[in-house]
């Protein structure tokens, strides 16, 4: 995937806009090979590099159950923990976006600002 400078100061506006919006600890886009595109909000103590793999590899898993079920795709999931939550939201079917929150926001909040900023 080719990105323009251009098109990747949008996206990171974009990212860091729903950081703030959403009232998120993180978001970040990665593409469907697990490559980091964009990452906004407290990144310093994650490995972002294993996080962007792993999500693509579970939206290929996932992707894998919904043909079993006779289903496109499943385009959005929630995982949800103890103190943090991820909400992953396929986009276009081309990138994956990820908001990484804790009880500082909430389920709706997170999808409400997904949606809008989709």
């Amino acid at each position: 995937m080719v990105i323009y400078e251009e098109e990747f100061n949008r996206i990171q506006e974009a990212v860091g806009g729903l950081v703030k919006s959403a009232n998120a600890r993180v978001v970040f886009v990665v593409d469907k090979n697990g490559q980091l595109i964009a990452a906004s909000g407290d990144v310093d103590d994650l490995d972002t590099t294993s996080l962007a793999s792993l999500t693509a590899g579970n939206i290929a898993a996932t992707g894998g159950m919904a043909k079993l079920l006779r289903e496109q795709e499943f385009a959005t999931q929630y995982h949800e923990g103890n103190n943090q939550h991820i909400y992953i939201q396929l986009v276009g079917n081309r990138v994956i976006l990820v908001v990484i929150y804790d009880a500082k926001s909430s389920l709706g909040l997170v999808r409400l600002r997904v949606r809008k900023t989709t």
